[in-house]
């Protein structure tokens, strides 16, 4: 490792990237996408035909507890194998790839691909680490994955860590000086996935990015940032693939257990290749997550939730775009605070408000998804994460349902939020549609 990024825990990674293959058939989607449609996947399979690709060496999560999933693992490890020993990848050596992706949408999200020490990486809540999760880690989703990974030769990518920097020190110099890279990708991804670029870094602008990120871990600029008195450097936070980062994690501790001490340090299960991508970049667009319950007493819900919070209540409306502050009383509008949250709800023909004046949470989905986890628990009636404001209110409108819309949660929210509550609740937001997460394209070997 380059000496200069020591203490930030991301550095220059040796990268395998296919030579010599169609590269707009070599990269696939996220392999957790798309997990309810097989044909999507079906599609990718002969879009990719018999050539070498990627979709050769994940695991889709569609077919995670499928009967087969064995057998797909051993045949995704003798890929990888194949691909090695047939020189499919070449190798650049202690490389940063700088990545330029243009979404469906037009937009242009810009990233650093290079690998990260899993030692500075923490899932569980609560941790000082320089890489945080953001969502709460269902452990229960680790082994699977950890099968997958277990004996695979190499990783490919899927996570995007997410850095807090609103002068745009880190990744702007590199969008500005394109030119001077050696160009080592181009294609545009299948299944209306945009457009890709990868630039190999030079020396020159390694050495910036290490400069940037060493000034945004900087104890002083943590306190002044966020107004947290003492608290730890958070460099970057988890914003896609924490599960997979977390399997990882597991990974490398069982090798621990394989050898001495000594030699943790040169275990390559110890680093994770990663995307690194600004928090502020215009591209990257937070999108709330709502909560559907079914099967409920929506009159029951509301007030189990006024128990819980004692000092909330509710504001009955016409229709979500109406302007709930003109029908407050003049008592309830002094109760109003900075901090105060509002949390939409609807069930049959019926739209309010939620006023929680004081929360003890950060975020609104925060304080509700605490009363709902005990609410849930008590009354055993399930539970579902919607996508999109209109959906999620034909849901709550249906017999026995009733909705939650969230408010998308501002950029500016995450980092402090994770530092002062641990981690957010899960599904508390989504990083843009599915065909604009991370495709797998870079791959580095891990025995």
């Amino acid at each position: 490792m380059s000496n200069m990024f020591d203490d930030i825990a991301f550095s220059p990674a040796d990268i395998l990237l296919p030579k010599d293959v169609d590269m707009s058939k070599w990269a696939v989607v996220a392999c957790d996408q798309f997990t309810s449609e097989p044909d999507y996947w079906e599609e990718a399979a002969t879009l990719a035909g018999d050539g070498p690709s990627a979709l050769n060496l994940i695991l889709p999560e569609v077919y995670l507890n499928g009967r087969e999933v064995e057998e797909r693992i051993r045949a995704i490890n003798a890929n990888m194998k194949e691909y090695l020993d047939c020189n499919v990848f070449r190798c650049f050596e202690d490389t940063l790839i700088y990545v330029e992706r243009t979404q469906s949408d037009g937009k242009v999200r810009k990233g650093i691909v290079g690998k990260i020490d899993l030692d500075d990486y923490e899932f569980k809540p609560g941790n000082n680490a320089l890489i945080r999760a953001t969502e709460g880690t269902v452990l229960s989703r680790i082994p699977p994955r950890v099968k997958v990974r277990e004996n695979a030769p190499i990783e490919l990518p899927h996570v995007m860590l997410l850095i807090d920097d609103e002068s745009n020190s880190v990744i702007g110099p590199l969008t500005r000086n394109v030119s001077e890279m050696e160009k080592l990708y181009e294609a545009d991804l299948m299944q209306d996935g945009g457009h890709i670029k990868g630039y190999k870094l030079t020396k020159e602008l390694e050495k910036g990015v290490s400069d940037a990120l060493h000034a945004l871990k900087d104890p002083a600029l943590t306190e002044s940032k966020y107004g947290i008195k003492g608290a730890s450097p958070m460099l970057f936070a988890v914003g896609d693939g924490n599960h997979s980062l977390a399997t990882a994690k597991q990974c490398y501790e069982n090798a621990k257990k394989t050898v001495p001490e000594s030699e943790w340090k040169n275990l390559p299960s110890r680093y994770a290749l990663v995307e690194v991508v600004n928090n502020h970049d215009e591209a990257l667009k937070f999108e709330p997550i709502h909560r559907t319950l079914f099967e409920v007493d929506a009159k029951d819900v509301l007030k189990a939730f006024s128990e819980y919070y004692p000092e909330s209540f509710e504001v009955t409306i016409g229709s979500f775009g109406d302007d709930f502050k003109e029908k407050l009383t003049e008592s309830q509008r002094a109760l109003l605070k900075k901090e105060s949250q509002f949390i939409r709800y609807c069930y049959a023909n019926k739209t309010g408000v939620i006023v929680v004046p004081k929360p003890s949470k950060q975020l609104a989905v925060g304080t509700l998804q605490e009363f709902l986890d005990k609410y849930l628990e008590e009354k055993g009636s399930e539970i579902d994460y919607i996508h999109g404001d209109e959906t999620a209110e034909i849901l709550g409108r249906k017999p026995g349902n009733m909705s939650f819309l969230l408010p998308a949660m501002g950029k500016e929210q995450l980092f402090k939020t994770v530092m002062a509550d641990g981690v957010l609740p899960r599904k508390t937001f989504s990083m843009g549609h599915a065909q604009d997460k991370r495709y797998y394209i870079e791959a580095r070997k891990i025995r």
